[in-house]
């Protein structure tokens, strides 16, 4: 949990960085969507999440498996520069929390809030909206939501903004549950 957190300070840090040098710039837009493919690149492949967490890749391994990607999907020399940096770093493992604290970072300029909204099962058109609106009321602001299916959580919804949690999730009411009951 430890290495969660100082992922994201660096990973808070690192982006603000690198948001500040695309909007100086102005290659935002591009380095946003170079982002958002290399976050769906992580979440889909486990070859990539192995070369940016094991030790047993060196930091030249991490920086060239991460100029490669960017070469061969034709990132902006932008994001390639900052993939290479933060592999020379020694940050590569923080990269997940880089993309996450960027998007945060655009939503904010656009006006917006970025909102990680995880189900058992997929949402519903109507319950995207539902879920949509009822964002837009409690933050006051217009929601960018991530959707993610977790059945793990058994049923309910987790949101995350920011820092902040909104678990309402089966897993989380019966894990409370079984802490009352062995209490009791």
């Amino acid at each position: 949990m430890a290495d969660d957190s100082k992922d994201s300070n660096v990973g808070g840090r690192y982006a603000q960085a690198l948001f500040d040098l695309a909007k100086d710039e102005k290659n935002l837009a591009a380095v946003e969507a170079d982002l958002k493919s290399l976050k769906a690149a992580l979440a889909e492949s486990r070859d990539l999440r192995l070369l940016l967490t094991s030790p047993s890749f060196g930091l030249e391994d991490k920086g060239r498996g991460l100029v490669a990607i960017a070469d061969k999907a034709k990132f902006n020399p932008t994001t390639r520069k900052f993939l290479g940096l933060l592999a020379a770093n020694g940050r590569a493992r923080a990269l997940a929390a880089v993309i996450t604290a960027f998007e945060a970072l655009t939503a904010e300029q656009r006006g917006s809030v970025s909102a990680q909204v995880t189900t058992a099962l997929p949402l519903s058109a109507a319950q995207s909206k539902g879920v949509a609106a009822a964002l837009r009321q409690a933050l006051g602001k217009d929601p960018e939501i991530e959707t993610r299916v977790d059945p793990s959580i058994l049923g309910g919804i987790k949101v995350r903004v920011g820092s902040r949690l909104f678990d309402a999730s089966l897993r989380s009411k019966l894990d409370s549950l079984k802490f009352a009951l062995k209490r009791a």
